[in-house]
């Protein structure tokens, strides 16, 4: 007989010629089935010698109160004070409503819905939020496969009808080059993330479509993609100011507040002034950002709102009902500081 731990949902359906979602059903006892269907999943289950995980199912009811979160592996030097900040809002949220949230460790990259399927299975969560969502998310591929609530912070392939709530990111850029035009800069260079990042490529829109708006041809040069690091934005500064006085830009937007640090301190190796000789912004105002020098100009985006409004979407979800709205755009606030050269505002 094969083994439980080679065995999974997939392979159950696939032998009972039912979907995914009707084998949970019938696993967490989740849904009403028709006895025939039941006894063809189960039979399956055992031929296969599939036996998921059931903790507590003598104390399941037919709902744990609970909503899945994992988290995702960051360097020890790095922090996502962003993300801290949505966890925060969704168990305020969550807690509201008489629920919990619990976080769990996402899966290696070959299987990143393996611990979803899990806890789905196990009957623990009656539903999940994600975030840093891309293209091709197998996560969100799993769970919509499996019909099993969920709502993303963050979107995916076009093509894909899920319920997500995201910011912006690219109205954001584009009031960040708006802002630095306004100031009198043309020579506006962008740090940005690889193409293979969704909410980098949406964000890297912004400058684009600003720039061509405002007629201003685009350098080649002015555009460098690097990984979310500092010391990107210090090696983007080193490699304009290697550039001649004409061709280099005076201003720079950052995809990120850690990457326009960066830039400020290669500013201050190459004895330049931020804000006065070079001007950046950033995106996110994550704390530091106000007490860098220059305090920061940077994309706030709303995150409390986010994560709040990604909680009551998901119950909405889970209680049976219809959405109003289920893709959702925030709109992002720029904060203006030093770093631009512009009038400073309240932090």
């Amino acid at each position: 007989m094969a083994k439980s731990s080679a065995i999974t949902i997939r392979d159950v359906a696939q032998r009972a010629g039912v979907s995914i979602a009707t084998v949970s059903y019938v696993l967490n006892e989740s849904a009403p089935v028709s006895e025939a269907t039941r006894a063809r999943v189960l039979a399956a289950a055992a031929e296969l010698g599939y036996h998921p995980s059931i903790i507590a199912r003598g104390l399941r009811t037919r709902e744990s109160r609970t909503i899945g979160y994992s988290w995702h592996s960051l360097p020890a030097d790095r922090r996502h004070p962003i993300l801290d900040r949505f966890v925060y809002s969704m168990a305020e949220a969550a807690e509201a409503h008489g629920y919990h949230i619990l976080t769990f460790v996402q899966s290696p990259e070959k299987k990143p819905w393996a611990a979803y399927e899990r806890l789905m299975l196990s009957g623990r969560v009656d539903g999940f939020v994600l975030s840093e969502t891309n293209w091709d998310d197998q996560r969100i591929r799993h769970l919509l496969d499996a019909g099993f609530p969920f709502v993303a912070f963050g979107r995916a392939n076009e093509g894909w009808d899920f319920p997500y709530i995201d910011v912006d990111g690219e109205d954001g850029v584009y009031q960040s080059v708006e802002h630095l035009l306004s100031l009198g800069h043309h020579r506006i260079g962008i740090i940005a993330w690889p193409e293979t990042s969704l909410s980098g490529r949406h964000r890297y829109n912004g400058y684009m479509r600003a720039l061509e708006s405002a007629d201003i041809p685009i350098d080649p040069a002015w555009i460098i993609r690097a990984e979310h690091t500092e010391a990107a934005g210090r090696q983007a500064v080193h490699t304009w100011l290697a550039l001649p006085p004409d061709r280099r830009p005076t201003a720079i937007v950052a995809v990120s507040d850690l990457m326009a640090v960066g830039a400020i301190n290669g500013m201050y190796e190459a004895g330049l002034r931020p804000g006065q000789d070079m001007a950046v912004v950033g995106f996110d105002d994550i704390p530091m950002a106000q007490y860098v020098w220059p305090p920061l100009t940077t994309v706030r985006q709303p995150i409390s709102e986010v994560g709040k409004r990604a909680i009551n979407m998901l119950l909405q979800i889970i209680q049976g009902e219809i959405l109003a709205e289920r893709n959702v755009l925030l709109k992002p606030e720029l904060i203006v500081r030093e770093s631009s050269g512009g009038r400073a505002s309240s932090p």
